[in-house]
C-alpha cells in the first residue's frame, strides 16, 4: 500500500503511558535512532513522582517528550505533534500539550470501562468515542491485541507478553518516520543476550509494529525528517548525569589526580553515582556511603589525602551536608559538590524539576562561608561546566558547587567529543618543601590567594588542620577578633579573585546595548534561545546572556547590565538570582517565576518578552 510522504523540518513526539507501560525506554530508543541518523534533538523524560503509582491513574503517567530537526534544536518544544498515549489517563494529562491538527496514536486497550474509571472519565465519556478529538487526527491500534497475536505461540506468559507491547508501538513510529530497525535490535540482543524467548518476542513484536505501518488500511502518514547540519566530528547522544560523570573522569586525567566520589544516591543525582562506577579502569573509586553526612564527610578525607574529592546530591542531602561544607570552607581544600536540584522544599518534588537551592548555594552554610558557584545550562554542557568547577576547586583550593537540574540531568542532546588538546589545562602543585624558613606554613597564600596543598605523610610538612578558626599562614587556632575578621575578610576575596580567571560574560544574542535583556543561568537557556529566535523574527530589540558563573560573577557582567533599559530573569524558583542582581549592580530586574516542576516553555518567555516590551 502507498502512502503519502511529507518532509518536515522538526517534530515534536511525547511518549505516554502507564510506568509500567515502558515509554521511558520507548522515547530513548527511538531518540537514539535519531541522533544516530545525525538530527539535532532535545529530550525531556518526565517520571511520576512516585515510585510505583496505581496503574492507570493519573498519578502513574509517565512521559517521554522529543524534539528532533534538520535544524538547531534548543528544546524539547513547546507542544507537540504528535502523542503516543497507552491509556486514557495519559491522553487525560497531555492533550492540551498537542498542537490542533496533531496526530494521536492510541492504545485501545487502554480506553476500556477499567482504564476509563481509574482516569476518572466517565465511560459515556470515551474521548475516542465522543468526537472530542475531531480536531486531532487519530490512529486507534490495539496494541495489546496485536502483540498477544504475534506471540500467541512464544511459550511466554501474558505478562511477559505485555511488557513487550511497547516494542510495537517504537517499531510503528520507525516505520512512520522512515528509519531503520537495526539501532534498536542491537540494543535488545544486548540487553536480552541470556534470555533468548524474551528476546526473540522484542524483535518479534517491533517488526510486526512497522509492518503493521505499511500493511495498515488507514491513511496513515509517513515522514521524512533529513539530518541537521552540525559541526564536523564525532557525536554521541548523550544525558545531562552522564555527561558530568563523564566531565569529572576527564578533569581526573587532565589532573593527574584520582577521582574519588561519596555519595547517598537521591533523585535525580544518583547516576552519577551509578556511572562513574563502571570506570574502575580510570582509576575512580566510587564509595555509597550510610547516609550524605558520611559522603561528604569521606570525600573531604579523600580531598585531603590529595585526590579529586567529589560529592552528589539533591537539595534536602545538600542541607545535610552542610556543616561539612562549612568545614570544608574553613579547611580551604579542593571539594566538587553536586547538587542537581528538584522541587522542594523538604522531600518535595522528588523527579520533577526546579532552580529553588540558589541561595542555599549562596548562603546556606552557618557563618560567611564563601564558595564558587557554577551552573549548567544543558545536557552537554555539564561536561564543560563541572570540568570547570574541578579546575576552580583544585586550582582555588576550595569546595566548589556545581548546579544542575532534573531537566538538565535527564535530557539528552548530541554531544560532540572533544579532544584533549582542547580542554583547558588543570595545573596541580603538590608542596614539596618548607614555605616559612624551618617552618611549614599551611595557610600562606599565593597570588591567587589560594594556599599550598601538601599531602598527610610529606616529611617536613605536618600541619595542624580542623574547623576551628585558625591564625593567618601558621594555621594554629586562633580566638584573636581581628584575626577572625581577617580571615573571613581573606577567605572571600579568593573566592571574589577568581574573577579575574574565568572568562568575560558574553551576549549569546542580540544587541550589545538595547530595550531588553534576558538574563538566564542553568537549565533556562534552551527555552530563552527559541524565544529569542522568534522575538528577532519579529525584529523585537532584544537580547540574551546565560551565566555560568554564578559566584563570583564574571568581571563584565554589570557593564553588560547596564547596556540594557530592562533587564528580565526567568527562573524555575521564587526568584533567587533575580534579588541577587538587584542587590550587587543596583537594578530593577524584572523577575519572571515558575515553579510547577515542570520547565519553561519558549512560548511563556516570548510572551512575556512581549509584554516587557509593550510597558512604559
Amino acid at each position: 500500500m502507498s502512502h503519502q510522504t511529507d518532509t518536515l523540518e522538526r517534530v515534536i513526539i511525547k511518549f505516554a503511558g502507564d510506568s509500567g507501560d515502558g515509554m521511558q525506554l520507548t522515547g530513548t530508543q527511538f531518540t537514539n535512532t535519531a541522533a544516530l541518523f545525525g538530527n539535532d534533538i532535545s529530550t525531556f523524560p518526565d517520571f511520576p513522582a512516585e515510585i510505583r503509582a496505581p496503574q492507570g491513574t493519573l498519578a502513574g503517567v509517565s512521559g517521554y517528550q522529543l524534539h528532533f530537526g534538520s535544524t538547531n534544536i534548543y528544546s524539547p518544544g513547546d507542544r507537540c505533534d504528535v502523542l503516543v498515549v497507552m491509556n486514557a489517563a495519559a491522553l487525560k494529562a497531555n492533550l492540551k500539550q498537542l498542537k490542533k491538527g496533531g496526530i494521536i496514536i492510541a492504545n485501545t486497550e487502554g480506553f476500556d470501562a477499567k482504564n476509563l474509571r481509574l482516569a476518572n472519565i466517565a465511560e459515556q465519556d470515551n474521548p475516542l468515542e465522543n468526537g472530542s478529538l475531531e480536531p486531532y487526527k487519530v490512529i486507534r491500534i490495539d496494541v495489546t491485541k496485536m502483540t498477544r497475536s504475534a506471540l500467541n505461540d512464544s511459550g511466554l506468559g501474558t505478562k511477559e507478553i505485555d511488557r513487550s507491547k511497547n516494542m510495537f508501538v517504537l517499531g510503528f513510529l520507525y516505520w512512520m518516520y522512515n528509519r531503520t530497525l537495526d539501532n534498536s535490535i542491537k540494543f535488545l540482543e544486548e540487553k536480552f543476550s541470556k534470555k533468548p524467548d524474551i528476546l526473540n518476542a522484542n524483535i518479534k513484536i517491533l517488526k510486526a509494529g512497522y509492518h503493521y505501518g505499511d500493511t495498515t488500511e488507514t491513511m496513515t502518514p509517513r515522514f521524512v525528517v533529513n539530518p541537521a547540519k552540525m559541526k564536523p566530528g564525532v557525536y554521541r547522544n548523550i544525558m545531562g548525569n552522564q555527561a558530568t560523570a563523564m566531565g569529572l573522569i576527564a578533569a581526573s586525567q587532565k589532573s593527574g589526580l584520582e577521582l574519588f566520589l561519596g555519595s547517598y544516591p537521591i533523585t535525580p543525582a544518583s547516576d552519577i553515582l551509578h556511572e562513574l562506577a563502571k570506570y574502575k579502569s580510570f582509576g575512580v573509586k566510587t564509595f555509597q556511603a550510610e547516609d550524605e553526612i558520611a559522603a561528604i564527610c569521606s570525600t573531604i578525607g579523600a580531598a585531603f589525602g590529595g585526590s579529586l574529592g567529589v560529592t552528589t546530591s539533591s537539595g534536602p542531602g545538600i542541607a545535610l551536608k552542610g556543616e561539612a561544607i562549612g568545614l570544608s570552607v574553613m579547611l580551604e581544600i579542593p571539594l566538587v559538590v553536586i547538587n542537581v536540584q528538584r522541587g522542594g522544599p523538604s522531600t518535595g518534588l522528588p523527579t520533577k524539576t526546579e532552580q529553588s537551592d540558589l541561595m542555599q548555594a549562596m548562603y546556606g552554610r552557618n557563618g560567611e562561608a564563601p564558595m564558587p558557584v557554577i551552573a549548567a545550562s544543558s545536557p552537554a554542557d555539564c561536561f564543560d561546566t563541572v570540568y570547570e568547577a574541578c579546575r576552580i576547586a583544585v586550582e582555588f583550593m576550595t569546595p566548589v558547587m556545581f548546579l544542575s537540574d532534573g531537566y538538565v540531568a535527564n535530557g539528552a542532546e548530541p554531544w560532540r567529543f572533544p579532544k584533549s588538546s582542547d580542554l583547558k589545562p588543570i595545573s596541580v602543585e603538590f608542596a614539596k618543601a618548607k614555605n616559612g624558613g624551618d617552618k611549614y606554613l599551611p595557610y600562606k597564600r599565593d597570588e591567587k590567594l589560594s594556599r599550598p596543598w601538601a599531602v598527610p605523610g610529606t616529611p617536613g610538612l605536618e600541619h595542624r588542620i580542623g574547623g576551628i578558626e585558625k591564625q593567618h599562614e601558621t594555621g594554629n587556632i586562633s580566638y584573636d577578633p581581628e584575626n577572625h575578621e581577617f580571615m573571613v575578610h581573606m577567605r572571600e576575596a579568593k573566592v571574589e579573585k577568581i574573577a579575574d580567571f574565568i572568562p568575560d560574560q558574553t551576549i549569546d544574542s542580540g544587541p550589545s546595548k538595547g530595550k531588553l535583556l534576558v538574563l538566564g543561568w542553568g537549565s533556562t537557556y534552551g527555552s530563552i534561545k527559541t524565544a529569542l529566535i522568534d522575538a528577532h523574527a519579529k525584529g523585537y530589540d532584544v537580547a540574551h546572556a546565560q551565566i555560568r558563573h554564578l559566584k563570583p560573577f564574571p568581571k563584565n557582567l554589570g557593564e553588560i547590565l547596564y547596556n540594557y533599559d530592562k533587564v528580565l530573569i526567568p527562573e524555575m524558583n521564587n526568584g533567587q538570582l533575580v534579588r541577587i542582581i538587584r542587590d550587587k549592580y543596583m537594578i530593577p530586574a524584572i523577575a519572571f517565576n515558575k515553579i510547577q516542576g515542570m520547565p519553561f516553555t519558549a512560548g511563556e518567555i516570548f510572551e512575556k518578552i512581549e509584554q516587557v516590551l509593550s510597558e512604559k
